[in-house]
Formats: C-alpha cells, sequence, structure tokens
C-alpha cells in the first residue's frame, strides 16, 4: 500500500509541467543527435556514390548518351550533397538554439526545387509540372526574401 503511494507521487512529480518539459526537452536532443549522426553517414553514402560514379564517367562515358544528360546527373549528385548538407545544418541549428530556422529550411528547399529543375527532363515533363515547379520556386524565393527582410529589422 504504501510502495503504491509512492509510486502515484512519482508519476505526480514527473508529470507536473516542468519535470515533463524537461524529459521532452532530452527526448528531443536525443533525437536531434541520432539524426545528425544519420545525416553524416547518408552525406557519406552520398559522397562516395558521386565518386563512384565520377570515376565509372572517367573511365569510360557511354557513346550512346551525350555529355549534357551525364553532366546533369553529376550536378544532381552534388546538388545532393548540399541538400544534404543543409538538413544537417538545420539539425545542427536546431541543436545549438533549440529552435527552427524558417529561413534554413527555405534555403533548403530552393536547393532541392532548383535541383529538380536543373536535372528535369524537359522531353517527360508535362508543362503543369513545369508551371509548378516554377511557382514553387517563386514562392519559396518570396517568402525567403520576407525573412531575409524581416530579420534585418
Amino acid at each position: 500500500m504504501w510502495r503504491s503511494k509512492r509510486l502515484t507521487k512519482q508519476i505526480r512529480a514527473a508529470f507536473k509541467d516542468e519535470n515533463f518539459l524537461h524529459a521532452l526537452e532530452t527526448i528531443e536532443g536525443i533525437v536531434s543527435k541520432v539524426l545528425s549522426v544519420a545525416m553524416i553517414l547518408v552525406i557519406l553514402l552520398a559522397i562516395w556514390n558521386l565518386g563512384v560514379y565520377l570515376v565509372q564517367i572517367l573511365v569510360s562515358q557511354p557513346e550512346d548518351e551525350p555529355f549534357t544528360k551525364t553532366l546533369f546527373k553529376i550536378f544532381g549528385l552534388f546538388l545532393n550533397v548540399l541538400i544534404a548538407l543543409e538538413i544537417l545544418e538545420n539539425i545542427t541549428a536546431y541543436l545549438k538554439k533549440h529552435v527552427i530556422q524558417v529561413e534554413l529550411v527555405i534555403v533548403t528547399s530552393l536547393i532541392a526545387v532548383a535541383r529538380k529543375i536543373i536535372i528535369l527532363d524537359l522531353e517527360k515533363t508535362s508543362g503543369v509540372d513545369i508551371i509548378g515547379l516554377g511557382i514553387a520556386l517563386l514562392s519559396l524565393a518570396i517568402s525567403y526574401w520576407i525573412i531575409r527582410y524581416m530579420n534585418t529589422k
């Protein structure tokens, strides 16, 4: 009986606002650290993939594939690494300040949309998709401009 009262008291103490929020912050910190380690692995794998592809291209350029198409694949792989680095920067900034920095998220999104546009195969893409990407890019650019403008004030 005495132990159940003690257990009930400990549970109530754990669910007090301060203690509960502290536990949540601890869990957020652990999750952020796990995500950053996972993102480092993703970046290393993306760099490895880029290196292997570059070596393959240097050793034997496929005759049936034009170099511009190969160049766009290389650009896409480079931009994949940059996007992963930006995501890692988002996680790192969160670990430092415990705040999601919207400007970094928008920059990452801009890079991702730009990557999509750069590697876009115009022969296989419909006009609606191109218009959608253009609207997304314009919206992100305006959002970035607004946030930069607000941050300078």
